[in-house]
């Protein structure tokens, strides 16, 4: 059916009462529709596509379309346990703001009668005791734009020869209209809050300034980002130089600017460094031309052939070398994990492994409170979950067809074995790849509220200014008095720390 005959289709029925004979036909029709385009994908591909396969294929996609919908949307599951009760503990004390915000300045507000009070009791006017009854509640002042009228002095000589203007202070861009801390607002607005610059114009109209340009703040973002490239360097070096990376790739929406529309911003990632570039291509030649310069021992990503290129390109880069050892690429299990998940809606097999992963991370949570040296005396507690998984795997793969959900969750487990087992084997390797997504995931944000990128400097800038912010992120630095501090340094000459470098000068 046409868009066109779909619509006028629409257009007759939308006031008729729909029986259940007819709504039931609608439905045997849809389905007849979409078995005969699967068909056809699959012939198109060149693959052979029997009756039972094709039913069992819409059956799956019939129960996960219905989970999509109708159940929640987060992959979490326990195992089934008797849960004992617990003692109720106390209600706590409710602290007052000053106590819950140590960090936010107090103002004392004095709230007096006017006219002063008469006495209940005798009549006579009352006097200041000079007790108070106080309470405390947090405010905000919203934001204030004003501006900066500077008038430089000028010398002179009574000679009448020679006249001196004091010099402009140094700026992040020379003669702009803009204040530093109007830039770094606009940096941090788009960046941390992820608020598209055309919503920070509105907003600042409710302040009264009218008409403010979205171009020109967007000019501002590749200023800064040129201006604080040293810092993206930096934290680009530390990356390079860890024993441990974690890899990872998103798209990104190029609305112009370039010949290819699909790009692809690339992460690569430490515990306290986060460093991303911005690319055309999802080749894994990105990941290997990084890692050629990287002395990491594992390369943590999940089951993209992209990294096993770049692992292949870069042992061979490696090999004579006795500064670097070979790369191993150890894999992602919240991955492996994730197919056994959305097979469970159509094959109860998938609870034994869902069983199994629950244990695993349990123990993995454990692991976590303990120094390095106990981390592989618990994870060897693993080893029996991943090997009987794997015997179960071995016999489900072929229960079922190999299009269905259940044998392709097996078949990826069995394939990736290896690879997932990794961390097992070193205390340093973590289970999974999830703290790469997790700091992808401002940038999947924000792709949805400014739909992409207009230019490749707009690419870069994305790269540099999300690889700063992340980073932050990651030290539990506030991004704020960071780039504000880093910014005196570089308008000084001075040689800007990386944010796991500055909360090391913090705490030191």
């Amino acid at each position: 059916m046409s868009q066109t005959e779909f619509s006028e289709n629409l257009e007759s029925t939308k006031f008729e009462t729909y029986s259940k004979e007819k709504f039931i036909d609608e439905i045997t029709l849809l389905q007849s529709e979409l078995a005969a385009a699967i068909k056809e994908i699959y012939r198109l591909k060149n693959q052979e596509l029997t009756d039972s396969q094709l039913k069992l294929m819409m059956q799956e996609q019939l129960g996960e379309l219905r989970g999509d919908k109708f159940g929640g949307s987060s992959e979490r599951y326990k195992k089934p346990a008797p849960k004992p009760k617990e003692p109720k503990s106390p209600e706590p004390r409710v602290r007052k703001p000053s106590e819950r915000y140590p960090n936010v300045p107090v103002r004392n507000v004095v709230i007096s009668m006017d006219p002063v009070p008469n006495c209940n009791a005798c009549g006579s006017l009352m006097n200041d005791s000079g007790m108070f009854e106080e309470s405390e509640q947090l405010t905000v002042i919203p934001k204030k734009f004003e501006i900066i009228c500077q008038k430089r002095t000028k010398y002179r000589c009574g000679c009448q020869g020679c006249i001196v203007t004091t010099q402009n202070p140094v700026r992040i861009v020379p003669g702009s209209t803009y204040s530093d801390e109007m830039i770094l607002d606009v940096v941090l607005s788009k960046y941390c809050d992820l608020i598209p610059i055309e919503r920070y114009a509105t907003m600042a109209q409710r302040s009264g300034v009218m008409d403010l340009p979205p171009q020109s703040l967007i000019e501002l973002t590749h200023s800064f980002a040129d201006f604080a490239s040293s810092i993206y360097l930096g934290i680009k070096s530390e990356v390079q130089n860890a024993r441990v990376v974690h890899g990872d790739e998103s798209p990104q929406n190029m609305l112009e600017g370039s010949s290819t529309k699909s790009w692809y911003l690339w992460g690569f990632s430490t515990k306290t460094s986060c460093y991303l570039e911005c690319h055309n291509t999802r080749s894994g030649d990105v990941a290997s031309d990084f890692l050629k310069n990287a002395v990491c021992k594992y390369l943590i990503t999940d089951d993209y052939g992209g990294y096993s290129k770049a692992q292949r390109i870069v042992n061979q880069h490696r090999l004579g070398s006795q500064l670097c050892e070979m790369l191993i690429n150890a894999l992602c299990n919240a991955h492996a994990r994730r197919y056994f998940f959305k097979s469970r809606v159509n094959y109860d097999e998938s609870f034994f492994y869902l069983d199994a992963y629950h244990e695993i991370y349990q123990l993995e949570g454990e692991a976590k409170k303990k120094p390095p040296d106990e981390v592989l005396v618990i994870r060897s507690k693993m080893k029996s979950l991943f090997e009987s998984m794997k015997s179960q795997a071995e016999i489900d793969k072929d229960k079922y067809s190999s299009k269905g959900q259940l044998a392709k969750a097996c078949n990826y487990f069995l394939d990736n074995y290896d690879g997932l087992t990794q961390f097992l084997t070193d205390a340093d390797v973590p289970i999974d790849n999830n703290a790469q997504e997790r700091m992808l995931r401002s940038h999947v944000v924000g792709r949805k509220t400014w739909y992409g990128v207009h230019s490749e400097r707009g690419a870069w800038t994305a790269a540099v200014l999300f690889s700063i912010i992340e980073t932050c992120k990651l030290n539990k630095v506030n991004p704020k008095e960071y780039l504000e501090s880093v910014t005196e340094d570089l308008l000084h000459k001075r040689q800007p720390p990386t944010p796991s470098k500055f909360k090391s000068a913090i705490n030191a």
